[in-house]
């Protein structure tokens, strides 16, 4: 590596090295890691907009999810409905630039705007048998399977801190979308909320 190349460091790189050292062997209910780096574009128009979502989906390779709450995905990206006019694209690491551009080239002559919000925000994933306990302690969302399972996600706080989350798997795993500067907070909020259950920590993905 360069000597002058930046070094990138995720927002919970300390919180899961110091988590790590101290955590107990055995199996555990929950599991905190993070997803550092995906891309993360956010991207406004109308869903009303013909032009506007064919144009969406043409660069994404798949519609735009319009149903309120739900989530679309292909080809390695992640669409969240964020609103009636607001979606937050996911991407695989380093691919937003590309991506970005893709939709503005797209949708020049369109009433949108596409917004590379990738440096602001980090993915925690909340995974184990006791995920949705631990969930349910500081956020006011009905998580119960039958109501909150695939393809689903919402904007809501957790403990006090606000996060877009995701329902990932049946493990369960559930993703929260939160901005950079409260990562770290969150993270030892849910392993503190985590601890009854045995928590335990993985590496960074």
């Amino acid at each position: 590596m360069s000597a002058d190349r930046p070094l990138r460091e995720s927002p919970l790189r300390r919180f899961l090295d110091d988590a790590a050292a101290g955590q107990p062997p055995g199996g555990a209910g929950v599991v905190i890691s993070e997803h550092a780096f995906l891309g993360h574009v956010n991207l406004r128009g109308s869903a009303d907009d013909a032009a506007f979502t064919g144009a969406a989906a043409g660069v994404l390779g798949f519609a735009l999810p319009t149903e309120p709450n739900t989530v679309s995905d292909g080809g390695g990206l992640l669409a969240l409905w964020l609103g009636p006019d607001e979606w937050l694209i996911v991407t695989p690491p380093d691919r937003q630039a590309e991506l970005a551009r893709s939709l503005e080239e797209a949708l020049g002559g369109v009433f949108a705007s596409v917004t590379d919000v990738t440096g602001g925000q980090t993915v925690i994933r909340l995974s184990g048998a006791a995920a949705r306990d631990v969930l349910a302690k500081g956020c006011t969302l009905d998580l119960h399977p039958s109501l909150f399972g695939p393809g689903r996600c919402a904007q809501t706080l957790v403990a006090k801190a606000n996060a877009a989350i995701r329902y990932v798997d049946d493990a369960p795993s559930f993703d929260l979308i939160v901005r950079r500067s409260f990562a770290e907070y969150l993270a030892l909020w849910l392993h503190d909320a985590a601890l009854e259950y045995g928590a335990a920590v993985a590496a960074p993905e």
